[in-house]
């Protein structure tokens, strides 16, 4: 199973990158749980300085912008 994690504040960018990612995830035929981190600390855990970033398993694939459908199932490889 992937985790996808979306990091930001829960801004209109944010959610459309959760949808984005969701959407690429069933595309793909992929198991996944998606979480939302909103909280800054552990936002900066990840070393992120622009939101929205996405996170597969740990590794943020993206950052300060908003990955397309098709970019996203090519990172979930």
């Amino acid at each position: 199973m992937k985790k996808i994690q979306i990091l930001g504040t829960g801004c209109p960018k944010c959610k459309k990158l959760a949808a984005n990612a969701e959407a690429a995830a069933q595309a793909a035929g992929v198991e996944f749980a998606v979480e939302k981190v909103t909280e800054i600390n552990e936002i900066m855990k990840f070393g992120v300085m622009m939101t929205p970033a996405l996170v597969i398993d740990g590794e943020v694939v993206a950052a300060g912008k908003i990955p397309s459908v098709e970019e996203i199932k090519d990172m979930l490889g």
